[in-house]
């Protein structure tokens, strides 16, 4: 972008040609539209771990709720039913089993949260920028 505000001059030793400035606004986007690109999709690949790891909680919290109704249910409430009714063994593990699942679902959703929206929110004030920066050097080169 130095190039355009820049005063070079052309191979006739006065100020550089439409043609020469048209070239070289060319080549500059070009490069900007690449590099801004890249840093897209560098940040989208970061914003998609977290919403992979985020996914993987929350199936990591159903599972484990289910193999836990399915698994220690059964032995808790025996365990339990030596002491008090079987009814209330079997409420006192499902409240707990439910409890765990809420919490790792939380802690799911914290991660997916954090990779939304999924648009490339730095890019987008790279570009912007880039715009105002570009915008500016035309305003001044049209006024000297």
């Amino acid at each position: 972008m130095a190039d355009v505000a820049n005063h070079r001059t052309s191979r006739t030793g006065s100020e550089p040609s439409t043609a020469e400035l048209v070239q070289r606004a060319t080549e500059q986007v070009s490069r900007l539209v690449r590099d801004e690109l890249a840093l897209a999709r560098a940040e989208l690949t970061q914003k998609g771990k977290h919403a992979g790891i985020g996914i993987g909680l929350f199936g990591g919290g159903g599972a484990l709720a289910l193999y836990g109704l399915g698994a220690l249910v059964a032995a808790v409430i025996l365990l339990l039913a030596l002491v008090m009714p079987a009814w209330l063994g079997a409420l006192i593990v499902a409240v707990a089993l439910f409890l765990l699942a809420g919490i790792l679902a939380l802690v799911g959703k914290k991660q997916v949260s954090q990779a939304v929206p999924p648009v490339p929110a730095a890019t987008v004030r790279s570009v912007r920028a880039d715009v105002d920066t570009v915008t500016a050097a035309v305003r001044d080169r049209g006024r000297a």
